[in-house]
């Protein structure tokens, strides 16, 4: 894990927020804290971003897996219909789908044994994620120095 910090002027700021937009887009997020800092000389805000290897870099690296032929015809079912509860929760929460989880993580999750309730497993860990990352989004909302 990695840490960047970026410091954007409340005026005048749209070069370094577009900067920032781009690194965002180009590396995988596991955590953004944001705070508004109002001094005398003006506003800013700070952003300390947590995040792992560059997309565009791994992708380059790694060749495209075709999941139909490693897995046998049941895991791949299984494997298909993870991927759709990953597909919904993604888009319920408005993230990446890779954000939730990998394919290849949703790949070992189908080959495990009692598939019915990994399944059931799996929507109540991603969701318990999700929730902890809303939680910890909000707490940084609601600190008592910051208005937002």
């Amino acid at each position: 894990m990695q840490i960047k910090i970026y410091t954007i002027p409340t005026v005048g700021g749209e070069r370094l927020n577009e900067e920032m937009n781009v690194f965002l887009r180009s590396k995988k997020i596991l955590q953004v804290e944001q705070q508004l800092i109002a001094q005398t000389q003006g506003a800013y805000w700070t952003f300390c971003i947590k995040y792992i290897e560059d997309l565009n870099t791994a992708d380059a690296n790694k060749t495209k897996v075709d999941y139909r032929e490693i897995l046998d015809d049941a895991t791949f079912k299984v494997f298909s219909r993870l991927r759709e509860i990953r597909k919904k929760i993604a888009t319920d929460e408005g993230i990446p789908a890779y954000a939730v989880f990998t394919d290849e993580e949703l790949s070992n999750i189908a080959k495990l044994e009692e598939t019915a309730l990994e399944v059931t497993l799996f929507k109540k860990v991603s969701l318990l994620h999700l929730h902890l990352k809303h939680y910890e989004t909000s707490r940084l909302f609601n600190r008592k120095n910051c208005r937002y």
